[in-house]
């Protein structure tokens, strides 16, 4: 429901045979990886999609790529995801952020397709506040880390299911700046079981170091509330809740 004018997606419809649906194909579907964009106020399909008879089944994502797979598709999101929108560009947030929709069964009966898109990465924002000795304000120039997650995942376009790539190695994601206390990142759904590097935050030539154990979930979004004191061995985190159908 939050897309802006020029978002794009791509669509995918298949159809039945014998009343049975046809898998989801690179290729050989009733349209195959249509772009549609938002203009604002409608979807516009190019080139058209036009109803045939029978059932068909609908997948669409965003942001519109041209997939070698759609069984594994390979998406990564960025590393620094600071960097803003260009012209004939998403931001590099935006760009990491990648949504998915289906809805099988339909015919032209019954009217317009509601695709009810859902996010498939997690999002984990870093709430940054002041210790009691901490002096002065939280600078504007901070810079945040998310450090040994995995960036490069594999994802069914059939179910919409998602896996980090198991040859992929941690890397570190420098978040978003909302405001000088908020930073924002998206990460690839996985599980740290192992207590590690988490967040690092950077200012006044001075890191600040969190480690912890964490579980990134498919369409979460994750808060940490992190305290700094003058000393950067004393700072105190909490792991907030998570919430669903985040914007």
């Amino acid at each position: 429901t939050s897309f802006e004018t020029g978002d794009k997606i791509g669509v995918y419809i298949t159809g039945y045979e014998n009343g049975k649906p046809l898998a989801l194909q690179l290729g050989g579907n009733y349209k195959n990886n249509n772009p549609v964009t938002f203009d604002g106020s409608a979807w516009v399909a190019d080139p058209v999609i036009y109803w045939g008879e029978g059932q068909y089944d609908v997948y669409a994502y965003y942001p519109f790529m041209i997939p070698e797979s759609v069984d594994e598709l390979a998406f990564s999101v960025a590393l620094d995801q600071r960097v803003e929108e260009t012209s004939d560009a998403l931001s590099a947030y935006e760009a990491s952020d990648f949504l998915y929709a289906t809805k099988k069964g339909v015919t032209s009966e019954g009217g317009d397709v509601n695709l009810l898109f859902k996010h498939k990465m997690s999002k984990l924002t870093v709430n940054i506040t002041k210790g009691e000795d901490f002096e002065g304000d939280i600078p504007e120039d901070m810079t945040v880390y998310i450090h040994n997650t995995v960036t490069d995942c594999l994802i069914d376009l059939s179910t919409g299911d998602i896996v980090k790539d198991p040859y992929a190695s941690a890397q570190t994601v420098t978040a978003r700046k909302i405001d000088a206390g908020t930073h924002t990142a998206i990460i690839v759904p996985q599980m740290l079981v192992n207590k590690k590097p988490l967040v690092e935050i950077i200012f006044r030539n001075v890191s600040y170091m969190v480690e912890s154990k964490f579980n990134f979930k498919s369409g979460m979004h994750h808060v940490l509330n992190i305290t700094l004191n003058n000393n950067p061995d004393k700072v105190n985190i909490e792991i907030g809740g998570e919430i669903e159908n985040w914007n």
